[in-house]
């Protein structure tokens, strides 16, 4: 434990969203100790999420302002408060937005990965005795999915959070704290992908690029790409994509597209966007049978998805995957051994690295397209 600093308030750069869409700002907060159950973390790195834009959007009345986002980072253990036994001071983590208690019905449950603990107090802002470890300018700050890793340092509950190998770096591994594993599981773990089979991923941002990449891990023999910036379309087939389709390029649905290139339609649809035309898209180009359409993009609130029936009497499978369906404080130690031992890519979702001054110039590039995923420094 650093003596220095453990229990007291740390002071540290953070970028502070005051309102809905308005763009964040870097501000000096102050983090409370950890208490019972709680580790603090420096965070040295953090990914910039779809779901980050989400969140600032303002869409979701869940989210409270003032807020810290970023839930895709990685740091090392500064202090831990009393009960914490999983890490130490020193360690290096990634904080995990689907927490792992072990204790749960859901998490001793080998079909679900959705950890009940403290998910009511996690989306509520809240650590789990209902407060804040974050003060700015006097006034309390809500964390966000349990990780806040737009702060320099953050507090996380002890089954948030996933010790990994000394030697990883932090500026990589990072994003195996969302998009990779939430793509590459959709694949492997949620649509269950056998060798010789058809897909189609939607939205080839980090997490349809990480979908593609666990496609061809589960050896698709077809894997289709589809998005409307064709200039994603390189980066999908360097990680596996056998094609790539522009639905405006076509006077007719992209799911018919897929339907007539793969005589009947695809094995597994998974879908990347939260738009729900596309999630309809997905669902309609399954072959019917045995074909299952997998949902991760996450919706705006209000909008619903219009499913034929009978597409589901003829055996189609709708799903949604959130996290890839890994049993994270498990799973997420053994993704970055897999990474460390060049099982599995990483850096090639990198587009550039920016310090924490910059996080609104990352959302900028994200909106535009111009990247898969930047990574803010500390």
């Amino acid at each position: 434990m650093d003596t220095e600093t453990a229990g007291k308030v740390i002071k540290c750069k953070a970028a502070v969203a005051w309102e809905a869409k308005k763009p964040l700002s870097i501000e000096i907060v102050e983090v409370a100790p950890p208490k019972a159950h709680e580790v603090r973390i420096k965070i040295t790195a953090t990914g910039v999420c779809g779901t980050d834009a989400y969140g600032l959007s303002g869409a979701d009345p869940r989210f409270k302002y003032p807020i810290i986002f970023g839930h895709e980072g990685a740091g090392i253990v500064e202090s831990v408060g009393e009960g914490v036994t999983v890490v130490k001071p020193g360690d290096k983590v990634i904080p995990l937005y689907v927490s792992q208690c072990h204790e749960c019905e859901n998490c001793l449950n080998p079909n679900t990965n959705i950890c009940t603990k403290i998910r009511a107090t996690q989306q509520q802002g809240l650590m789990p005795d209902m407060t804040s470890r974050f003060t700015c300018k006097g006034k309390q700050v809500f964390h966000f999915l349990g990780c806040s890793t737009f702060a320099e340092y953050t507090v996380c509950a002890d089954i948030s959070v996933a010790k990994i190998d000394d030697n990883a770096p932090l500026d990589k591994v990072c994003l195996i704290g969302c998009a990779i594993p939430t793509g590459y599981g959709a694949a492997i773990n949620t649509a269950e992908v056998k060798p010789g089979s058809t897909c189609a991923v939607f939205g080839l941002g980090g997490v349809g690029l990480s979908a593609v990449m666990g496609c061809k891990a589960a050896g698709a023999s077809q894997i289709f790409g589809i998005d409307i910036n064709k200039e994603k379309f390189n980066k999908a087939k360097e990680l596996g994509a056998t094609a790539c389709l522009h639905p405006q390029d076509y006077d007719k649905p992209i799911s018919e597209v897929l339907i007539e290139l793969t005589n009947g339609g695809v094995h597994n649809a998974i879908e990347c966007t939260g738009n729900t035309d596309v999630m309809n898209s997905a669902v309609q180009c399954c072959r019917p049978g045995w074909g299952k359409a997998v949902i991760i993009g996450l919706a705006y609130p209000g909008k619903t998805l219009s499913v034929i029936p009978y597409k589901i009497l003829l055996g189609c499978t709708i799903t949604g995957s959130m996290f890839g369906g890994w049993k994270s404080a498990d799973s997420v130690p053994k993704l970055v051994s897999d990474y460390m031992m060049r099982k599995l890519k990483v850096d090639e979702f990198i587009s550039c690295t920016l310090p924490i001054s910059k996080v609104n110039e990352a959302f900028d590039m994200m909106h535009k397209g111009n990247s898969v995923r930047t990574v803010l420094i500390f």
